[in-house]
Formats: C-alpha cells, structure tokens, sequence
C-alpha cells in the first residue's frame, strides 16, 4: 500500500511532559509545530504513512516509551476525511467541512 499525506493535530498529555517532549521533538522535527500548554502539547504536522491509524500508534508508542502515562487525543486528515482517535482507539470518521 502506498503511503498518503495525513495531516495532524493533536494535544498530548503526560504525567512527565519534560521526558515527552524530547521525543515529540524528534518524531515532528521540521514536519510540523508542537506548542506547549498547561496541560501538555499541541502538535500540528504534515506526515505522510500508511494509515492515519499507523502514524497514531507509531506517535503514541514512541511517547510511551518516554513516559508510560501519556494520552493523545488526535486528527488525521487527509482527503476530505477526517479520522479521531483517543490514545489507540478510534472514535470514528467523518468527512471535513469546507471542502
């Protein structure tokens, strides 16, 4: 399978963010921004994989094996569908307004 564009936002949650966000650095480099918040991050990229599925669960193991108590709440778009996902389960799809 070819790999899409998906493009990303995001706001991750850990109970360490200091040891987070080494590894949020590293896994956006120059693909996106990854802002600092009270309550962690907020991160908007442009990734490219198989699957918004794939790049959720490449994203939050790697940030796990930081800091194992890390949450993400995600969307992928890419297309004119949007999918959501809570840490590795998916809360659906839909298709993206304005388009």
């Amino acid at each position: 399978m070819a790999d899409g564009k998906f493009r990303l936002k995001a706001q991750v949650s850990s109970d360490n963010p200091s040891a987070v966000k080494p590894a949020l650095e590293r896994l956006i480099a120059n693909k996106g921004t990854i802002r600092q918040t009270e309550q962690g991050f907020e991160v908007e990229a442009e990734l490219q994989g198989e699957s918004a599925r794939t790049l959720n669960r490449m994203i939050l193991s790697e940030l796990r094996k930081a800091e194992k108590r890390t949450r993400i709440r995600s969307e992928w778009t890419s297309g004119d569908t949007i999918e959501r996902f809570f840490d590795y389960v998916s809360k659906g799809t839909s298709k993206a307004r304005g388009k």
